[in-house]
């Protein structure tokens, strides 16, 4: 479970304060995955930190239950002069699991052969989001935080493999899921909201989320 309660948040840019959320309240009950509609360049990677505690709001108070992921595609607890295979046996030990397991899932995921075992700052961008996406499904959380959608990939089998656990796990856990297009929710979420102007527009369907969403297109 994940609630908003007045929740703000903004930023100086230099010239004026953009304002990413103006006192939001919601609450995501177990079970129940939200698709979130937003323009780029409106805050959607700022909301799915502060929904994983990596961003503190303004104002407002922010409760979370349960293990909620780090956000899709976040590098942040990844140390680039270390190997895949040292970072993933660090994280499990942080998360209380076994080493090998984890090592194992994400070198059988990941797919990078050799480039396992070599320094994760040495690897491309794509390489990178397979290590990212593996952590977050080896670790299985009670709700994901994906901002933007699958990692895209060249590796065809990866996004297949990928695709298949995220939807098994998604039969038992939760999702939040941010995009600015409406295609990318539609295989995870049936609630959804719109974030527009610091407004979360909640909505019941992701057909009335889009409805609004589109009309100011």
């Amino acid at each position: 479970m994940i609630e908003f309660s007045d929740v703000s948040k903004s930023y100086w840019t230099g010239t004026r304060r953009k304002v990413i959320l103006d006192r939001a309240s919601f609450r995501l009950e177990p079970g129940r995955s939200l698709g979130i509609l937003a323009p780029n360049g409106t805050g959607k990677t700022t909301l799915i930190n502060m929904m994983a505690g990596l961003e503190r709001p303004d104002e407002g108070q922010i409760t979370r239950r349960g293990r909620i992921s780090f956000p899709l595609g976040f590098m942040g607890g990844v140390v680039p002069r270390h190997s895949g295979r040292e970072n993933t046996r660090y994280i499990a030990r942080i998360y209380g699991l076994d080493p090998d397991y984890v090592e194992a899932f994400c070198r059988w995921l990941c797919g990078i052969e050799e480039y396992f075992d070599r320094p994760v700052g040495t690897y491309s961008q794509g390489m990178r989001a397979r290590l990212s996406f593996a952590l977050m499904l080896a670790l299985e959380f009670d709700l994901y935080l994906i901002d933007e959608g699958m990692p895209q990939t060249t590796d065809a089998a990866f996004n297949r493999k990928a695709g298949e656990i995220l939807r098994e796990r998604l039969e038992t856990t939760s999702v939040v899921i941010v995009s600015h297009q409406p295609q990318v929710l539609e295989r995870f979420a049936r609630q959804a909201a719109v974030l527009r102007d610091g407004r979360l527009h909640m909505f019941d369907t992701l057909e009335e989320a889009r409805a609004l969403y589109d009309y100011h297109a």
